[in-house]
């Protein structure tokens, strides 16, 4: 092989063979065993690694993280079609995804964030059967040669530790919304 065959059309391949365990184990299809159903439904939220809930949506990190505290923002309706959603479920989606930036940009202070979705096992969503928002902070430098020499990507924080920050650092900014101005 040649450096030239590792090459997409200018573009270097970035080699991340823990994915595949993700991708190729979970989704069921079906309400019955979707992990994003069943894990709200349980009631541990430590447990769970839910970080927050809302009305219409909850917050839970990524248990097969890109980066420490990439973490995903879930409707609880159970569907694949981001066209199914209310207009008030899309709205509390991306309100949600904004609350998480600004408490990570308080807590964990990363440079830039990834924020999306993948809808459809073709546009490599894990869990197709059920629409999630991925937000996952960066910071300069995060990717070195650990994933691409060494097939190990590191993560800093247990998948707890970042739970309890993040939720503890929620409870606080939404306090401080909710408290009155002097």
């Amino acid at each position: 092989m040649t450096d030239d065959s590792l090459r997409l059309k200018g573009f270097d391949k970035l080699w991340a063979p823990w994915r595949m365990k993700y991708i190729d184990g979970i989704d069921t299809g079906d309400t019955d065993g979707c992990v994003f159903c069943t894990l709200p439904a349980a009631g541990d939220d430590k447990a769970a690694c839910i970080v927050h809930r809302g009305v219409a949506c909850f917050v839970v990190l990524n248990i097969f993280p890109y980066n420490n505290g990439h973490l995903m923002v879930v409707p609880y309706q159970h569907t694949a079609d981001f066209g199914e959603l209310p207009a008030a479920t899309r709205l509390e989606l991306m309100d949600t995804a904004e609350l998480m930036m600004t408490v990570m940009k308080k807590t964990m202070r990363p440079d830039g964030f990834n924020i999306g979705m993948n809808l459809g096992r073709t546009a490599g969503a894990g869990i197709a059967g059920h629409l999630h928002l991925h937000v996952v902070p960066r910071w300069n430098g995060d990717t070195n040669f650990m994933p691409v020499i060494g097939g190990v990507k590191v993560i800093s924080e247990s998948l707890q530790d970042t739970r309890d920050k993040l939720a503890s650092a929620v409870r606080s900014h939404l306090d401080g919304l909710s408290a009155p101005s002097r």
